[in-house]
């Protein structure tokens, strides 16, 4: 019975979370800064969800809105950033 309800739990909240919406409504526990450097704190955030879709929204803006990626999106992006296709946006 607790499992289905965790699995009803979660599929209500998936279902709840959208591209655009509140950071915060996401909670604060969980979020990571992979693209951190020495960009003065400014940097991106990421949530792995728990449906397997990332949340990413930015470090100085956290109340700010999260963008919602599935992971075959995320994978994309990565691998074409890594193979040098986002290039263009630092010239």
């Amino acid at each position: 019975m607790d499992r289905i309800k965790s699995q009803t739990k979660s599929r209500i909240r998936s279902e709840r979370i959208y591209n655009g919406m509140p950071a915060r409504e996401l909670g604060s526990e969980g979020w990571h800064k992979p693209w951190s450097g020495g960009n003065g704190g400014n940097c991106l955030e990421a949530m792995k969800l728990a449906d397997g879709r990332i949340a990413v929204r930015q470090s100085t803006d956290p109340d700010g809105p999260a963008l919602i990626y599935t992971s075959d999106e995320m994978t994309a992006f990565i691998e074409g950033a890594k193979a040098g296709e986002a290039d263009f946006l630092l010239s």
